[in-house]
């Protein structure tokens, strides 16, 4: 298979935005800041409309792509290991994973860590859920997306909703999700430096901060840990190239093992996250793509 060049460019871009060496690195309210910064300068599509809503006393954005079914919605969760992320660092994945799939799509602005631990951003979530539901979204009509973080979210909300008693969404579509805030996976290991965004270091540093001294096999913490039977479709993308790899497979198998249709998707010389870089990469057009026809067929 020929290699992705565009992949090179990529980690050359992260790799000159990295702080010097012995440089001390951006406080928390920066690191936010410079996020969202990223996130609002890169251009939705054309037509796009976002609104600023509050919902179940959770600030969100609205997200309307030109064209879209107004019946039907993703229910977006942003990454940034729990402690940093919002809608606006996320807008344009969002954006454009709606308008592939022909939604709106309503991304939660939920509570952070270190300030507001585990299960805040479980509640946040599962407070946007219900207010879908309460506004006549039924669930068949609710695709629940999240990355990384929020790719974990997405499957933690779902067990949350489920001991609810709520009405299961018609699948979820976890991008690179952190689903086991154990850390314990091989690919840390196998994958090493080869990962240009994230360290283990980093995600044990992220988890304290989230947990705060509670329990990492709680299943809405570390979803993979929880019971699946009876779980909606679900299709996961994740890169060769990532230390969260792991936590894809055993997601996938756990699920796997209970009966759920699970679409796991590896994808080649692909870094963490990758279709957020959808500007920069053909590889996360086609992810957008192949994700936006999975959740046509879903919303059907």
């Amino acid at each position: 298979m020929a290699k992705d060049l565009e992949i090179d460019g990529l980690r050359a871009l992260l790799k000159a935005r990295q702080p010097a060496p012995g440089a001390p690195p951006p406080s928390r309210e920066d690191a936010r800041a410079a996020a969202d910064a990223w996130g609002l300068s890169v251009p939705l599509p054309e037509g796009c409309v976002v609104e600023e809503i509050t919902v179940g006393g959770v600030p969100c954005e609205l997200v309307t792509p030109k064209g879209a079914a107004t019946d039907k919605v993703i229910l977006y969760l942003h990454g940034g290991g729990y402690v940093g992320g919002s809608p606006r660092s996320h807008r344009q994945l969002g954006a454009k994973l709606a308008e592939a799939a022909g939604t709106v799509a309503l991304s939660v602005d939920y509570r952070l860590a270190p300030e507001h631990p585990f299960p805040a951003a479980v509640e946040d979530a599962l407070s946007a859920y219900r207010w879908l539901l309460d506004k006549g979204f039924e669930g068949s009509r609710i695709i629940i997306s999240g990355d990384s973080a929020g790719g974990g979210l997405t499957v933690a909300v779902t067990h949350a909703l489920r001991a609810a008693g709520l009405p299961q969404p018609a699948g979820l579509y976890p991008i690179s999700p952190w689903a086991d805030l154990t850390q314990s996976g091989a690919a840390y290991a196998a994958v090493g430096e080869r990962d240009p965004m994230i360290t283990k270091a980093g995600l044990d540093m992220m988890a304290g901060f989230y947990l705060a001294g509670q329990d990492a096999a709680h299943p809405h913490a570390s979803p993979v840990t929880g019971a699946f039977a009876g779980f909606p479709p679900m299709l996961i993308h994740v890169g060769s190239e990532e230390q969260l790899l792991s936590d894809s497979t055993l997601l996938a198998e756990r699920a796997g093992v209970a009966g759920v249709e699970v679409r796991l998707e590896i994808w080649p010389e692909m870094i963490h996250v990758w279709p957020v870089f959808n500007s920069y990469l053909g590889a996360g057009k086609r992810a957008i793509e192949v994700a936006g026809a999975w959740m046509r067929e879903k919303l059907a």
